[in-house]
């Protein structure tokens, strides 16, 4: 049996094409993780040098500013320092523990990110329970900080574990309903509980118990040092990145954009043309309402004291719980009347 040689060409280049096609449907799939990846990292290390400088504001001192043009780089040699620094293992602490606790809390967290709607049909999973999602996965980042706090084998860090388990549980219960409420059209009663529950979530001052320096020393992480204690470092702005946008996304509209129409009537038919301007646009527009609630929180830390632990669990179950069980019942029973 003779085969012409041109039939064997066409037929190396039917199979590279299809191996071709192979090759451009995995990158396909990983190019919005990697994007999602590298925006989430850029916007980190953003939110870094705007504490950093906001900070420095409120206090009325010099901020970063050697590391680069105005200092933007502070941040990433912080990370290039502790990315190099040595690793320091308990002798006595449980060792497995130590070391996937770090992994369990940032892994948690990221995981979340897939679920954001950045703008209109612009979401790496879309799921119908996404906001659900997030709070099940953020519950699973407390349990990380309790098995470094055990497996630290040190008292101040497993009180600080111990705080952080109790916090999140606390404050959880709150930020479901006031969820749900939102299912249910009453989106002005919860915004305060929700706001504050995602920052006690986030533990950020004054709800920052878990790693309160005058009391635990740095609680849950003071027996980590260098690209571990970095990892926790990116956690803390991870789930306030997080919790952000989703009081953007929940609350402020998301990618909508409170401007008349009539205004801007030219600008809405350029983007009815050409559809990657809308995408474009309405990722500014959610980042820009983000960045909004950052620098309220960023202004909360550093001018409001720290709670103590009894006045945590107290704003927790005694007045946020109460607001938010009882705006769900009313809302649920003006949705049962109005029918």
């Amino acid at each position: 049996m003779i085969i012409d040689i041109t039939e064997i060409q066409d037929i190396h280049f039917f199979f590279r094409l299809e191996s071709f096609k192979e090759v451009y449907g995995i990158l396909w799939v990983f190019a919005p993780i990697f994007i999602l990846v590298l925006g989430i990292t850029i916007s980190v290390l953003a939110i870094v040098w705007l504490e950093r400088e906001i900070s420095a504001g409120i206090q009325q001192r010099i901020g970063p500013e050697y590391t680069g043009p105005f200092g933007v780089l502070q941040a990433l040699a912080d990370g290039t320092k502790l990315l190099f620094k040595e690793n320091l293992i308990p002798s006595r602490g449980d060792i497995r523990l130590f070391s996937i606790g770090p992994s369990i809390s940032v892994i948690s967290i990221i995981i979340s990110y897939s679920v954001i709607p950045f703008g209109y049909n612009f979401v790496l999973s879309d799921l119908n329970i996404g906001v659900f999602l997030w709070i099940a996965i953020s519950s699973i980042a407390p349990i990380g900080l309790l098995m470094s706090g055990y497996g630290s084998n040190n008292k101040y860090s497993f009180l600080g574990g111990l705080r952080a388990a109790a916090q999140s549980i606390s404050y959880e219960i709150p930020l479901t309903l006031c969820v749900l409420s939102i299912s249910l059209r009453a989106i002005r009663m919860g915004f305060i509980v929700f706001l504050i529950s995602s920052l006690a979530e986030c533990e950020r001052l004054p709800f920052d118990l878990p790693e309160a320096e005058e009391e635990l020393v740095a609680g849950y992480q003071t027996e980590y040092s260098g690209i571990k204690f970095g990892l926790f470092y990116v956690a803390s702005y991870l789930n306030l990145l997080i919790s952000s946008l989703f009081v953007t996304v929940l609350y402020l509209g998301g990618s909508n954009i409170s401007i008349p129409y009539i205004f801007v009537s030219e600008f809405f038919e350029i983007n009815k043309a050409y559809g990657v301007f809308v995408t474009i646009i309405g990722i500014f527009i959610t980042l820009a309402k983000t960045y909004l609630f950052l620098f309220l929180s960023i202004t909360t830390r550093w001018t409001l004291p720290r709670l103590r632990i009894d006045q945590l669990l107290n704003l927790g179950w005694k007045f946020l719980l109460p607001i938010s069980l009882g705006n769900l019942l009313l809302t649920t029973s003006s949705q049962l009347f109005s029918l």
